[in-house]
C-alpha cells in the first residue's frame, strides 16, 4: 500500500537496503576472519564492509525519515515502533546480564573454589583465591605496576576517570531530559541547546574512556591477556563503550534532524527511542561503576 489512508497500517514498498546491509555484514565477517588469521587483505575488507554499512544506514534511515516526515506513520505504526524498541532494549539488558553473570560467577564462585585445598594442589600450586586475579599465575592485583613483580598488574581505580565518567553520563541523562521537555513544549531553542550538550557529553565520555584504556595498557599492565580480571574488565567496559558510541551517533542524527525542524510535540518517537537507549546506557554504566570499579 503506497498511499496512506486514515486508520490504515502503512506498508512500505519493497526495498533493496536489507540486501546491501547483508553484503556489508558479510564483508565485515569475512574481513575479521582474515584479519584474525593474519591474511593481508583482511583490514581492507573490513574497511570496505564499514563503508558499505554506512552507505546502507544513510540510505535506509533517510528513507524512513522521509516516510515519517511525510505523515505516513499513524498511531498503529507508532505502537509497533514502541514495541520493537522495547524488545530491542530488553535484548540489550539480557546481553549485559550475561556478562555481569560471568563476572559474578568468577568472583563469587569459581575463584574461591579454585583456592580450596585439594583443588589448589591439583591445578595451580600457590594460587591465591583473591579478586582481582590474573589467573593461574597466582598473582593478585594488589600493587602499582612499579612495585609489582612479574605477572602482576594494578586494578583501575574507581575514583579517577571512572567517577568523572559516571558524573558525565548522569549529567547527559539530565540534559537529554531537558531537551525532551523543550520538544514537548515546542521550544526549539531549548531542544537544540540541551541536545547539543548531550552529544558533547557523550563525546567527552568516549575520549576519557580512550585515555583510561591507554593508561591501562601502558602503565598498569592491564590488557585483554591479563587473566580473568583483564578479560571481564575489557569485555564489560568495551561493549558498554560501543553502546555509548552507537548512542552518540544516534543523538547526533537526532540533533541534525532537530536543527532541520523535524519532530513536533505530538509526534517524535524517533527522539524518544534514542532517549530510551541513552538512559539504558546510563543505567548499565552505574552497574559497571559499582561492580567492576568500586567493589
Amino acid at each position: 500500500m503506497s498511499d496512506h489512508q486514515a486508520g490504515s497500517y502503512y506498508l512500505p514498498e519493497p526495498s533493496g537496503w536489507p540486501i546491501v546491509g547483508s553484503a556489508a555484514l558479510a564483508l565485515l565477517a569475512g574481513g575479521l576472519v582474515m584479519w584474525a588469521n593474519h591474511i593481508a587483505p583482511g583490514g581492507w575488507i573490513i574497511l570496505a564492509g564499514l563503508l558499505v554499512l554506512f552507505y546502507m544506514m544513510f540510505g535506509w534511515f533517510g528513507r524512513v525519515i522521509a516516510e515519517s516526515e511525510s505523515g505516513k506513520y499513524d498511531q498503529q505504526v507508532d505502537r509497533s515502533f514502541r514495541w520493537g524498541m522495547s524488545w530491542f532494549i530488553f535484548s540489550e539488558v539480557m546481553f549485559f546480564a550475561a556478562f555481569f553473570g560471568a563476572l559474578f560467577y568468577m568472583r563469587v564462585l569459581s575463584v574461591p573454589w579454585l583456592g580450596e585445598g585439594d583443588t589448589n594442589a591439583m591445578l595451580w600450586e600457590g594460587f591465591k583465591a583473591a579478586w582481582p586475579s590474573t589467573g593461574p599465575s597466582g598473582q593478585t592485583v594488589i600493587a602499582p605496576m612499579t612495585d609489582a613483580g612479574p605477572g602482576q598488574l594494578s586494578p583501575m581505580a574507581a575514583w579517577g576517570v571512572p567517577a568523572i565518567n559516571t558524573l558525565i553520563l548522569l549529567s547527559s541523562g539530565v540534559t537529554l531530559t531537558i531537551a525532551h521537555w523543550g520538544l514537548k513544549k515546542g521550544n526549539r531553542g531549548q531542544l537544540n541547546l540541551w541536545l547539543g550538550l548531550t552529544v558533547a557529553l557523550g563525546a567527552l565520555f568516549l575520549y576519557l574512556q580512550a585515555t583510561e584504556y591507554h593508561e591501562a595498557y601502558t602503565k598498569l599492565g592491564l590488557t585483554l591477556a591479563s587473566g580473568a580480571y583483564g578479560a571481564t574488565f575489557f569485555m564489560l567496559t568495551g561493549f558498554h563503550g560501543l553502546h555509548v558510541t552507537i548512542g552518540a551517533i544516534m543523538l547526533t542524527v537526532m540533533l541534525v534532524r532537530c536543527l532541520k525542524g523535524h519532530f513536533t510535540p505530538d509526534s517524535h518517537f524517533a527522539f524518544e527511542a534514542v532517549s530510551w537507549y541513552w538512559h539504558f546506557v546510563d543505567v548499565v554504566w552505574l552497574g559497571l561503576f559499582v561492580f567492576v570499579y568500586w567493589l
